[in-house]
């Protein structure tokens, strides 16, 4: 797959992990399981991108006598999913056609 897709795919996922509820980066990894693969450092290297990006923020809270970070969504993050889904949209809609032609040659 090409390097740059995936780096928008893994993006979106991240941000879609935290949609509904803030959250921190290893319940992040565990709720991306089932659908995908990701290091603790990859997911690191995405977030701050995120972070960077206006996307998320950050803020630490407390938890068993350490801190931790978690990771909220901002109004650029959703923006961002909701323009993946557009895109994702075209990109089927070229998908099928490719498929479709393969079809004919059977």
């Amino acid at each position: 797959m090409d390097v740059q897709l995936k780096r928008g795919l893994l993006d979106v996922c991240v941000l879609a992990a935290i949609k509904n509820e803030d959250s921190y980066g290893y319940k992040i990894i565990k709720d991306m399981k089932p659908y995908i693969e990701m290091s603790e450092s990859t997911l690191y290297t995405i977030l701050k991108r995120l972070e960077v990006f206006g996307m998320l923020t950050v803020h630490t809270s407390e938890h068993g006598g350490r801190l931790r970070k978690y990771y909220h969504i901002t109004n650029a993050g959703l923006g961002r999913i909701e323009d993946f889904k557009n895109e994702w949209r075209e990109v089927m809609s070229i998908y099928q056609f490719v498929i479709k032609e393969d079809g004919k040659h059977e």
